[in-house]
This record gives C-alpha cells, sequence and structure tokens, in this order.
C-alpha cells in the first residue's frame, strides 16, 4: 500500500476578468469589462505625452471591448458556456481537465443545475451540505478557489474551476473521476 501526501495546489491569477450576465451587461453600457485601476499618488506617476497617452487609451479601450464583446458570445449563460469559460480560466492555471470529464461528472452530481443542494450526505449531516454543479463543499471551495473567479460556491464557472482543481491536485484531473469524489 502506497502513502502520498497531498498538498492542496493553489492557484493564484491577476487580471482575468470573469463576466456574468450583469458584467456583460456592464461592459456594453460603460464600454469596460474590466475594474478601473486604483489613481497612484503623484509621486508615483512619471510624465508621458498626453498624445502618446491618448492613443494608449484609445488602444486599450478597443481591446476591452473587442475582448467583452468576445466573452458574451463566447460563452452563453448555459451548461456549455459555464464548461468551455471554465476550461479557458484552468488552462490559463494550468488545471487539467477535458470537456467531456468535466460535463460527465456535471451531471452525474447535479444535472446541470448549478443551485443544487445536497441536503442528505454525511457532509449536510454535519451541516455542510455540498453545492452546486460538481457538489462542492465550502471548504473545499474556499481551499481551491481560482481568484478571478466568483468568490460564490453556487457560481457555475468559480463552481466547476474549483473543483477542477481539488480533483487535479488529489486524482491528477477531473477526468480520473468516476464517483462521488
Amino acid at each position: 500500500m502506497r502513502t502520498t501526501t497531498l498538498i492542496p495546489r493553489r492557484v493564484a491569477t491577476t487580471g482575468i476578468t470573469v463576466l456574468g450576465a450583469a458584467g456583460i451587461a456592464t461592459a456594453a453600457l460603460t464600454g469596460t469589462a474590466h475594474a478601473q485601476a486604483p489613481a497612484k499618488p503623484a509621486h508615483q506617476t512619471a510624465a508621458k505625452p498626453a498624445k502618446a497617452d491618448d492613443k494608449a487609451d484609445k488602444k486599450a479601450e478597443k481591446a476591452e471591448k473587442k475582448d467583452a464583446g468576445k466573452k458574451a458570445e463566447d460563452y452563453p449563460d448555459n451548461l456549455d458556456g459555464w464548461i468551455r469559460e471554465a476550461m479557458s480560466i484552468m488552462k490559463k492555471h494550468g488545471i487539467p481537465g477535458s470537456y467531456d470529464g468535466i460535463k460527465r461528472n456535471i451531471i452525474r452530481e447535479s444535472g446541470g443545475d448549478p443551485n443544487a443542494v445536497n441536503d442528505w450526505d454525511i457532509n449536510a449531516q454535519k451541516g455542510i451540505p455540498s453545492k452546486g454543479l460538481l457538489q462542492v463543499i465550502q471548504p473545499t471551495f474556499d481551499q481551491y478557489h481560482v481568484k478571478g473567479t466568483a468568490d460564490k460556491l453556487t457560481d457555475p464557472v468559480a463552481n466547476i474551476v474549483a473543483a477542477c482543481n481539488y480533483a487535479a491536485d488529489r486524482y491528477g484531473t477531473m477526468d480520473n473521476v468516476d464517483s462521488a469524489y
């Protein structure tokens, strides 16, 4: 019998925007999908010609509008869209998992319902029910949550990414999970 010590995999990110319906609506109304960076104190800002700043600002604004439109078009608010958006984030962080492996586990765990709650198993009996598409408990979600995704257990994309991060740490990939995990 082989014993393995598992170390939780921590994934840190910067600059990732995950758009839900509210984010897409905000992007459409404001022309940006990103939060504005806080202003630097005057002693930390470098003087640049206004013309160069205007050109850079216009280029960044154009790219943000393009990204906002692409995200809204590429990731519909349904199971397929949630899985594809999660896989995009997972790829950026080196978290393995295939579309088929993720979907197979979602269908078994929640039937595709992002608000599914298990109120009968041992975790529920201890007051920590499994929730969401991949039936994750809050402590596991907190430990394997990937920054840049919503900090809400039942958010479909955050639930998938955290569960796949956990499965990668514990089983190598979500594709290796064939029963409750």
